[in-house]
């Protein structure tokens, strides 16, 4: 069914966000109702969400793309671990060929939503970005696949001095373009991913590069491209060999991730044995700025494709720095421990700021919806909010594998709803007893910062959130959809009573 016009009465769904979740989504909807009329709302002029987003030198993937690529598109790209521009041309490759771009609306931020009972509908305010313009669109279903942080600004904490820096600072969430960084002195804060991508990309063209950190994180280094998955290709095909590969990389990351947190004493072990092979000749001391305080996949580990990093280091080019930030000079950065370091350009790879729905207000019959007061079912829809379902991937393994299991739930969701009248569907806390915990177990910054505005987790299913595909695989596949925690109903019509859904 094609829509005439973005502003179209009545949709069953309005997908917000037209990045890898929100594309997902729209394939696994129009596969499975094809009868359902739906649009993708996106506040950007392009897709790719995350890679439409970040354009810093060396942007890539930490997962690999045979895991973090959809399941019913295989990856072709010889290198598993991918840059950004070749995400986004798979998102978009993806969107074309399924019709799905051309339910796209472009330039379209959803600011409001409104839930009424009464109606079984949302009402959305959606203002277009060309005009600041406003309207209204209303939808049965909302499926937010919004990501988890700000678009518009990432972290930037407070550094004294930093107004009498005469070089330039810059944040790679905002990255410019005509960037000239060659033989220039660069400083980049912090030690996560971004960090870590940013560092041999630059080297190769400036000065020298210092990855300034105040403490370390866990790096391991991992072939760019996966020769079994490229032999399997050329014997097999392109699909069987992706799903054989997928399948393969799903086991091992699963291998790395409870071996770490049953064993972490001999993961560091290893983990320091492979920086301090990669790192010989270098001069830079593992102890002192690979060795961090916290547990292997206590937050998660950074990929270096090929160990381009531990290249870096070892010619010369790029240095790491284990040190506190004292105050910015006219010149660069002046340490705790006395040292100075000399920039013409500090870039603040500090992190994300998280935000819940892309910032949408949202209310549920006229009460303003207040995260904090709801728990996370089945890590997809939230207690007390009717008819909208969240894509929030995994912390520990590739984003997308889980976001392949919200689709299909959500699918198996409408179908049980189509085929018992069910208009309206909300999951409700039966136990008021029941311990909340924060939604994300993961000492990460940018979600420390956010925990007292996100919803919460409970203790037990199918309030807990398990962080383990296998299990949300059955649990989400094969589970009943109409579970004593999920409430199903018809709304009140002049001419009939309100009426209860048999699960």
């Amino acid at each position: 069914m094609d829509l005439d016009s973005s502003s179209q009465d009545e949709l069953d769904v309005v997908i917000i966000g037209a990045g890898v979740s929100g594309i997902g989504a729209a394939y696994q909807l129009q596969k499975q109702h094809p009868g359902k009329s739906y649009a993708i709302l996106e506040s950007r002029n392009d897709l790719g969400g995350t890679w439409d987003l970040f354009r810093y030198p060396g942007i890539r993937s930490d997962s690999d793309l045979y895991t973090f690529g959809y399941q019913f598109k295989p990856w072709t790209d010889e290198k598993a671990i991918a840059d950004g521009p070749a995400i986004k041309a798979y998102i978009n490759e993806t969107a074309v060929e399924n019709g799905i771009d051309k339910r796209i609306r472009y330039g379209h931020k959803v600011v409001r939503a409104e839930w009424s009972s009464d109606q079984a509908r949302w009402t959305l305010t959606v203002e277009l970005a060309d005009t600041g313009e406003t309207f209204e669109m209303k939808a049965k279903w909302i499926f937010a696949a919004t990501g988890y942080y700000r678009y518009d600004e990432g972290y930037m904490p407070e550094f004294k001095g930093i107004a009498d820096y005469a070089g330039e600072v810059i944040h790679p969430q905002h990255w410019p373009e005509d960037l000239d960084f060659a033989d220039k002195r660069i400083v980049i804060i912090g030690s996560g991913a971004t960090a870590v991508t940013l560092l041999p990309e630059l080297a190769k063209e400036a000065d020298h590069v210092t990855m300034l950190q105040r403490s370390p994180t866990y790096i391991l280094p991992v072939p760019e491209k996966d020769r079994l998955g490229l032999a399997l290709r050329r014997m097999i095909g392109d699909m069987r060999a992706y799903r054989l590969i997928r399948r393969k990389n799903i086991l091992r990351q699963k291998f790395v991730y409870q071996f770490s947190q049953r064993f972490p004493k001999a993961a560091r072990a290893f983990i320091r044995r492979v920086n301090r092979k990669e790192l010989e000749g270098s001069g830079c001391d593992v102890d002192v700025h690979f060795n961090p305080s916290y547990d292997p996949w206590d937050q998660r580990l950074c990929a270096v494709p090929n160990g381009d990093l531990y290249k870096s280091l070892r010619n010369g080019s790029a240095s790491v720095v284990t040190d506190r930030i004292d105050t910015f000079t006219e010149s660069g950065i002046r340490l705790e421990s006395g040292k100075e370091l000399e920039a013409d350009i500090v870039i603040t790879a500090t992190g994300l700021n998280v935000q819940l729905f892309g910032g949408i207000e949202v209310t549920i019959d006229g009460e303003t919806f207040d995260a904090p007061d709801t728990v996370a079912y089945k890590g997809l829809m939230l207690s007390d909010v009717p008819n909208l379902v969240f894509a929030v991937g995994y912390t520990n393994s590739s984003w997308t594998l889980k976001i392949d299991l919200v689709c299909e739930y959500f699918c198996r969701l409408l179908d049980h709803m189509d085929r018992t009248g069910a208009e309206i569907a909300v999951a409700r806390v039966t136990d008021p007893e029941m311990e909340r915990i924060p939604l994300l177990d993961f000492p990460a910054g940018y979600v420390l910062r956010a925990l007292d505005s996100l919803p919460k987790q409970g203790t037990k299913e199918p309030w807990y959130l398990a962080q383990n595909y296998a299990k949300d695989s059955r649990f989400l596949r094969e589970g009943n959809v109409a579970d004593e925690y999920m409430e199903f109903r018809q709304i009140e019509r002049k001419s009939t009573a309100k009426e209860e859904i048999p699960a």
